[in-house]
């Protein structure tokens, strides 16, 4: 039920699903019962874009409107998989937790399989550049049609991930019921021609409007490279209805102070929105976040993440990190974000022609991205570092020293930062000794390394490819990348070196790094408390601060993994866990979020026990990943 467009499905290609957030307003659910009796639809968005009227729901163009009306496929037999209750709060579904009755009645309802009295059922036609290239319509299938449909494991991985971002404090959309169903689809999950039979599963999705950059490029004229076309070319009343629409509804601040001048308004939301995503990524990186596919109909036109795909956190920290395992050139690279998102939005600047001039939206990109982006990562950094009082010129230089620490020894982005709220100005030898010890458990092992750089190409692929480029640029430019010879080239010498490397070697050699680094991190806290009588106060105030901007808990694939396959095996109580661990990201919560081993679920199958009793036996949840952990692809 997108705001308040209800679910959406796609008029176009299996690309994405959206769910529902639908907000108290006009309308009634009293038949649904009485608990989900408070949820009210306005249809705001659909009284005012323009709707196709067809229900027709094979796949087409959709010239002219912004939405289809399409009635949802039923699933067999929904169940639901777990429930976030805060997320649900916010469509004042109050509940302390869910009964038997109210589970059966969210998997009835927000499956699509009974429509909520008041709710208008749309799929969002919108387009979109995807990993560079113009890729005409798209639009929303996940959550209607069958040939759409999303799976139990990406269910599983957003329905989580969208919460576990929430509690982080960073701008997302919000997720409040995943149902499972006995519907199933084929899906070949490694494109590698192994297709399987998968249950088809659909997440409540929340927001206050699931439109997007590619929204706006409904209107794109035949792209000179694809030769693909939105389906609203010249269509510029439509592109007038969307800005009033958006701005005056999601900006009401912009659009009462600028009333008389279009152009000026638009002028002020282009800016707003470039701010925000500039804030956006700066939070991304900030906790090793990356988003996987951030085309341009994945980047929310009101500054949220949205459309959790093959998304990862970083374990050890890489620059270059790619989470997506079909991101073949990298282009979504960790350390690449920033600037696709600045690119994605000088494709939104094109989309806005004639209602903004290009030459007003391209000064503004300049302007205002770059700097907003190092401002707001760098305010971050400071907290993370517990840098509390002062903001030097020198703090940008001690980030990036301490990220290239963090390279140098393959250190877990996440609990190295967690850890440094533990070191204090005034260790003596043996202290620091003891906190060097902790820093070097939290590097890559040996064994970790000779994984991550394990050469991927056969040698003598490699040797023809290296021939080729010499010999042949044009015909190497069409099957490989200087870049990927590069990387596989940079992995061989890599691995030629640990082998010659040993245990004690590799220690003592990240000790000294970070011997190194927090020298001079010292030298930083110092000049925070000159002048300061009260050393104890500040101290305890700066642990606070950085306990509360570095997570000890982030969703990292091999938690979400071991929920998947307890939940594929009929067992849910793993994503239900993983749930509440994730809504206390910052707190020691490890004695009452760990699996207990006498945990049991009366009604679960021989096969999800031993599954769940697997998982009970793994890592803490807060523990670096275990060496199988790098053998997960996602896709």
């Amino acid at each position: 039920m997108q705001h308040p467009a209800a679910s959406s499905a796609r008029p176009g290609s299996p690309e994405h699903g959206a769910g529902a957030a639908a907000g108290p307003g006009a309308g009634s659910a009293g038949g649904a019962g009485g608990w989900l009796g408070a949820l009210r639809f306005d249809n705001l968005a659909l009284r005012s874009l323009p709707v196709e009227p067809s229900e027709d729901s094979a796949p087409r163009a959709v010239p002219g409107a912004c939405f289809c009306r399409v009635r949802p496929t039923p699933l067999r037999n929904p169940r639901l998989v777990a429930a976030s209750l805060p997320a649900l709060a916010l469509l004042g579904l109050d509940a302390a937790e869910l009964e038997e009755r109210e589970e059966a009645e969210a998997a009835l309802y927000f499956s699509g399989n009974r429509l909520l009295p008041g709710s208008e059922p749309a799929a969002h036609c919108y387009c979109g550049h995807q990993f560079g290239s113009f890729a005409g319509q798209l639009g929303d299938g996940a959550a209607m049609q069958a040939d759409g449909r999303k799976v139990l494991r990406s269910s599983i991985r957003e329905f989580l991930c969208s919460e576990a971002m929430f509690h982080l404090g960073i701008p997302t959309t919000r997720a409040g019921t995943c149902v499972t169903s006995d519907s199933e689809v084929v899906r070949d999950i490694f494109y590698d021609g192994n297709p399987k039979k998968e249950k088809c599963t659909v997440v409540l999705r929340i927001a206050s409007t699931f439109l997007r950059f590619g929204s706006f490029e409904i209107f794109k004229p035949t792209d000179e490279y694809t030769g693909r076309k939105g389906p609203s070319v010249n269509r510029n009343d439509i592109r007038i209805q969307m800005l009033d629409y958006v701005i005056g509804t999601f900006y009401p601040e912009i659009q009462e102070a600028y009333s008389d001048n279009n152009i000026q308004r638009n002028a002020a939301f282009f800016k707003e929105i470039t701010k925000r995503t500039a804030r956006l990524v700066a939070e991304w990186q900030c906790v090793g976040f990356c988003h996987g596919v951030l085309n341009t109909d994945n980047m929310s036109i009101v500054g949220l993440t949205i459309d959790y795909g093959p998304f990862g956190f970083m374990d050890r920290y890489d620059p270059e990190h790619i989470c997506n395992g079909s991101d073949n050139t990298g282009r979504y690279a960790y350390n690449k974000q920033p600037e696709i998102c600045k690119w994605n939005l000088g494709k939104l600047a094109e989309a806005l022609v004639p209602e903004l001039p290009l030459e007003i939206s391209e000064l503004i990109l300049e302007e205002e991205y770059d700097a907003e982006f190092e401002k707001h990562y760098l305010q971050k950094m400071r907290k993370k570092l517990g840098l509390t009082r002062l903001e030097l010129e020198e703090d940008n230089k001690l980030v990036s020293e301490l990220l290239e620490t963090m390279h140098l020894t393959g250190g877990d982005f996440t609990n190295i930062f967690y850890l440094l709220s533990s070191f204090s100005v005034d260790f003596d030898p043996s202290r620091l000794e003891d906190f060097l010890e902790k820093l070097a458990s939290q590097c890559a092992s040996m064994e970790e390394l000779k994984v991550a750089f394990k050469p991927q190409m056969d040698p003598r692929q490699l040797s023809m490819m290296l021939m080729l480029a010499q010999s042949n640029p044009q015909l190497f430019a069409l099957i490989g990348t200087k870049a990927n010879i590069n990387k596989e080239l940079e992995r061989i010498e890599q691995f030629t070196k640990l082998q010659q490397l040993t245990a004690a070697d590799l220690l003592s050699r990240n000790k000294r790094h970070w011997t190194e680094w927090l020298e001079k991190y010292k030298v930083r806290l110092q000049k925070e408390i000159e002048g300061i009588s009260d050393v104890d106060a500040w101290n305890t105030d700066r642990v606070k601060v950085m306990n509360s901007n570095n997570p000890k808990y982030i969703l990292r694939n091999y938690i979400a993994q071991n929920a998947i396959e307890a939940a594929e095996n009929g067992d849910f109580s793993e994503v239900r866990n993983v749930l509440k661990l994730l809504e206390n990201p910052f707190q020691e919560t490890e004695n009452s979020t760990e699996v207990k081993g006498d945990m049991e679920e009366e009604e679960a199958t021989a096969a999800a026990a031993a599954c769940a009793q697997a998982t009970r036996s793994r890592l803490p949840y807060c523990s670096k990943p275990p060496l199988w952990a790098s053998e997960l692809c996602v896709t």
